[in-house]
């Protein structure tokens, strides 16, 4: 008989505890060690019991998610579930969890919800703790622990063509710092980037506005018909897909909430699908860490269309989900751990100056 997935619950609430105890019970591949009402308490069973994955409150007395959290992953790394509220203040200390370690997050539903809402937060619960379980647990980001310095830029000039081309990246679980990593990476002369990262609403709007803070780029979260400049970043909003499209002055975002796709809302590939369709060999894909294979057709679309792609390797990745898919599939053209994948991207970017310089030369 195959090992059960080992659970501990902390929360400070008896009623959500039992309920989540329930649920993870009954799932047949995993079961609960222990509960725990702070994280005091959670300290001492952690140590005793040496579970495989912890589901963890955010606000709780005494001492908040957080803070344990980064002591976790400080004393012993080990993969983490943050449960949080899909409140402004509850998507700004998930995203702060997220950049602490913690693999993924549920968010709790309201009490009076319906069946339909329960049996959704059941199915969540269960598969965020299947990826946590498979999971590389993370030491703590620098770049979201506190106000650290970015990462050095890749110190290059790029011509007009490079900058109208187009990046278009993908991620979903352990793409926070994924993300965060490539783009404080990439030098301030990089084309518009144009992202997917399986997030709901309010995180996109409040990790865009991070980002923002994070990086010498200028990012936001993308809005219908925004014109894409050199050297800014436009996130898909939660829920809504994101596509590139061609105004009258160039480039523009296509927001939509048209059917899910793999799954999600916003999908990878209904990003990568667009690019191919709209840019060609002028753009550059990107696919990083993430559990499913959203995003691998349609970064192989892109690379049918003459665009450079780029794969996230499986060393540097928390969950080699999306990434693997493409490549296998046969969708990436150079695969790199997450420091070097800034560099690769600038690396596409000359060859594609190189390749229309030389073709103008030849006219």
């Amino acid at each position: 008989m195959a090992t059960k997935t080992r659970v501990i619950i902390v929360d400070d609430s008896q009623l959500m505890r039992e309920m989540i105890a329930q649920i993870v019970n009954a799932q047949p591949d995993m079961t609960v060690a222990a509960t725990a009402q702070d994280p005091y308490d959670a300290r001492e069973k952690i140590k005793a019991l040496l579970p495989d994955v912890v589901l963890l409150d955010i606000e709780m007395p005494r001492m908040d998610g957080l803070t344990f959290l980064e002591k976790i992953m400080r004393l012993h790394p080990m993969p983490v579930v943050m449960v949080s509220t899909l409140t402004v203040a509850g998507g700004e200390a998930t995203l702060r969890a997220l950049g602490l370690g913690a693999v993924d997050f549920v968010t709790k539903p309201a009490m009076h919800k319906n069946h339909g809402v329960m049996d959704d937060f059941a199915a969540d619960i269960a598969a965020k703790v299947r990826i946590a379980a498979a999971a590389a647990p993370q030491i703590a980001s620098r770049s979201w622990v506190g106000a650290a310095a970015a990462a050095p830029r890749v110190p290059v000039t790029l011509g007009v063509a490079a900058r109208n081309a187009v990046i278009a990246i993908g991620a979903s679980t352990g793409g926070i710092e994924a993300i965060t990593t490539v783009l404080q990476g990439l030098p301030e002369s990089v084309p518009p980037v144009l992202i997917v990262q399986h997030l709901p609403q309010p995180f996109t709007r409040l990790f865009a506005g991070r980002l923002n803070d994070l990086c010498a780029l200028k990012v936001k979260e993308a809005s219908q018909g925004d014109i894409l400049h050199p050297g800014h970043v436009y996130i898909a909003p939660g829920n809504q897909h994101l596509k590139l499209g061609r105004g009258v002055s160039g480039w523009v975002t296509l927001i939509d909430d048209g059917p899910l796709l793999n799954g999600h809302r916003p999908s990878a590939d209904h990003l990568f699908d667009s690019v191919a369709q709209q840019a060609g060999r002028h753009a550059v894909g990107v696919i990083l860490s993430g559990m499913g294979a959203d995003g691998a057709l349609g970064l192989l679309h892109m690379k049918q269309a003459g665009a450079m792609t780029i794969g996230q390797d499986a060393a540097s990745c928390v969950v080699y989900g999306m990434p693997r898919a493409a490549f296998e599939m046969g969708a990436v053209n150079r695969q790199a751990p997450l420091d070097a994948v800034a560099r690769e991207i600038v690396a596409c970017l000359q060859s594609l100056e190189n390749l229309i310089a030389g073709r103008m030369r030849r006219v």
